[in-house]
């Protein structure tokens, strides 16, 4: 008898259960619009400008295993400079090499005029370089139009693409 009954009892609960119509909770989803071309994104600025003053500073101090390694050097990765064709990855990490592997003493780095446009993950910064450096007793000035395009990666900002050339000064 407690058997018909349990069973009984079971079929009723899972009749109510199933007879019940339960009342869906609808969850309105708004999707944010992301402005690419109008919105600041200051938190990425902020990490970019950060990136830049690393990068100055690995330069200053001679450290060229960190300045490279603001780079991400690859099939994709393009630099200009100097007029010249365009060039890849590994011809730009052996001039960075070469060139601030054989500064002896950074009088001055300065990156003036500085924007930094985010676009998401990828960030565009333009600047004016006004760079004294010394090669043993000889002082080279640079005073360039630079161009960096990053890409926000695993391991930060990196540079994916450079463009230099000659700043006209009065």
């Amino acid at each position: 008898m407690k058997t018909k009954f349990s069973i009984a009892l079971f079929m009723v609960f899972g009749l109510l259960i199933i007879g019940c119509k339960q009342q869906e909770e609808k969850i309105e989803v708004k999707e944010v619009e992301v402005d690419h071309l109008n919105d600041q994104f200051p938190d990425a600025q902020r990490e970019v400008k950060l990136t830049m003053d690393s990068i100055a500073q690995s330069a200053r101090e001679g450290d060229l295993d960190k300045l490279i390694s603001f780079h991400a050097y690859g099939p994709k990765f393009t630099e200009f400079k100097n007029g010249e064709v365009r060039n890849g990855g590994e011809e730009s990490e052996k001039f960075e090499r070469g060139t601030f592997g054989a500064v002896t003493e950074v009088v001055k780095f300065d990156l003036n005029d500085m924007k930094i446009a985010v676009y998401g993950k990828v960030a565009n910064v333009t600047l004016h370089t006004d760079f004294h450096l010394k090669f043993g007793e000889n002082l080279a000035v640079v005073n360039e139009q630079m161009t960096l395009l990053f890409l926000k990666t695993k391991k930060g900002w990196r540079i994916v693409h450079e463009h230099h050339s000659t700043l006209n000064q009065e």
